[in-house]
């Protein structure tokens, strides 16, 4: 598989595109007015303690404050936990033992602030670094799941208790998977120097304060993303190209030559056809090669995934013919979650399977594929309605969420009215006109699709309410109008204002 990563710096946003065989994989926005908080330590003071969600909020200097879980205080979670093969449930304590109100902490940014809530955090601080993940607060050894090889994680936990600072904890990451133990001294040394400077600055200061910004989107990618299985990364500033060349001679130089400086004169972006792929990650239908299709829809509370056959016939047998919808769609809906971003609940309708066994292949299938996401998830299984429910990670906004606004016409439902319900709305405001004013005539403004329901058929409708009223009435279309817009003006009965 060929893995490459485009970067594209613009002005007031850095876009970056992770592509498996020319195929997009993932999508990072990060806009100059709106960086990421993630992975930012803050110095706060706790605002409110809430015994009954056993949670506090946290006065970060944010327009909303902060959410912090008991969870996220006495068990080691973090930013980077989906790496970690160990997961402990909170003890039985309540946050009254732990926090009081005007009480000074120190936490850190474990999810971004979504729509009307406010960033979660953590008392558990984690400072990645390229093959390590310092963990100041948490004395214990974890090893990235991804790294399946039972020996080689042996061997890396071995080396990671060789060099563990005491009292500290240590991560390791999949960058590390047959690193010697050079590149691990290296890294610890750089993590516990950093945790270091951020005590120094935790002991004095106003509340609430910064004490530590991880670094920008091209940088991140760089220390996280560019691996050796990565083939090349591409990026189209020659200022940003010379710092991430300066940093991966740093972390990796046996990369230092897969860096390349884009410098055509043409879009990054379009140039490796990325534009076009952006467009079809926001479309609520995505289409099978078999000619199925899926549907994706968001809910407040959860996403929800619709497999259909579609154009999708089959041959001649109809259990293999669903059989083979469904475990092409499970690898798609692997793809699209990782490529938007999606989090929280998610619920797929597989078409019905009357076979056990297909059933079962069809969420290995599904589980398998997930095994390239980075982001944790879990497959809970088949109801007994026959859906599979499973989580995903949230950690930052939906790619759609980043990319578009809520439609200000229809509130984000997805539906308007019909011309119908405006026609019989308009002629609800024509009644109170004629019924409450001396107004001998009036003239209608509407959408051409609304002003074709107010006239009818030979504009019979329009006559039918001239001769209830005994008033005159004038339709005029405008095509600048949108549907559920109308305008309604008291006129002369003489006259038609053009």
């Amino acid at each position: 598989m060929v893995t490459e990563i485009i970067i594209d710096v613009g002005l007031d946003e850095t876009r970056v595109a992770i592509t498996e065989d020319r195929e997009l994989a993932e999508l990072y926005i990060e806009r100059q007015e709106n960086e990421g908080v993630a992975g930012n330590i803050y110095r706060g003071k706790v605002s409110s303690v809430l015994p009954g969600m056993q949670a506090a909020f946290v006065d970060i200097g944010f327009e909303k404050n902060a959410f912090l879980y008991v969870g996220d205080i006495i068990s080691p979670k973090g930013i980077f936990s989906e790496e970690e093969d160990v997961e402990e449930k909170p003890r039985d304590v309540s946050i009254e033992d732990i926090l009081s109100q005007g009480e000074e902490i120190t936490i850190q940014v474990i999810k971004e602030p979504i729509g009307t809530k406010g960033a979660r955090v953590s008392t558990h601080v984690t400072l990645p670094g390229r093959y390590l993940v310092l963990l100041p607060k948490d004395d214990h050894i974890g090893i990235s799941r991804r790294i399946e090889e039972e020996q080689e994680r042996e061997r890396l936990k071995a080396i990671a208790e060789k060099y563990k600072p005491e009292g500290m904890g240590l991560i390791v990451r999949t960058a590390a998977e047959g690193l010697d133990e050079t590149e691990f001294a290296q890294d610890i040394n750089f993590l516990t120097r950093l945790w270091e400077r951020i005590s120094v600055r935790e002991n004095s200061g106003p509340v609430p304060r910064t004490l530590h910004k991880d670094i920008n989107l091209t940088y991140r990618v760089a220390r996280d993303l560019f691996t050796r299985d990565v083939d090349k990364l591409v990026i189209n500033d020659r200022q940003e190209y010379l710092k991430v060349l300066e940093l991966v001679e740093a972390l990796s130089p046996a990369l230092k030559s897969r860096v390349e400086y884009f410098n055509k004169n043409y879009d990054i972006f379009e140039y490796y056809q990325i534009e076009s792929k952006i467009q079809k990650a926001l479309s609520q239908k995505v289409w099978l090669k078999c000619g199925g299709y899926l549907m994706i829809d968001k809910t407040e509370a959860l996403t929800v995934i619709d497999v259909n056959t579609g154009k999708f016939v089959g041959s001649n047998d109809l259990e293999e013919t669903v059989l083979k919808a469904n475990l092409e769609a499970a690898k798609e809906i692997a793809k699209q979650l990782r490529l938007r971003d999606i989090g929280g609940i998610i619920v797929i309708d597989f078409i019905d399977m009357y076979f056990p066994e297909h059933q079962q292949q069809v969420l290995e299938t599904l589980r398998n594929a997930l095994k390239r996401d980075r982001t944790k998830t879990m497959v809970s299984g088949i109801t007994t309605l026959g859906l599979v429910e499973m989580t995903r990670k949230k950690i930052r906004q939906k790619l759609s969420s980043v990319l578009n606004v809520e439609c200000p016409y229809c509130g984000g439902v997805g539906e308007i009215l019909s011309p119908h319900t405006v026609a019989r709305n308009a002629e609800r405001e024509i009644n109170k006109i004629f019924t409450q004013s001396l107004a001998t005539a009036v003239q209608i403004e509407a959408h051409p699709e609304v002003a074709k329901v107010l006239n009818g058929e030979n504009n019979q409708n329009i006559e039918k309410l001239e001769n209830k009223y005994c008033k005159r009435i004038i339709v005029k279309e405008l095509g600048s109008f949108k549907y559920e817009e109308f305008r309604i003006r008291e006129i002369d009965n003489n006259t038609f204002l053009c």
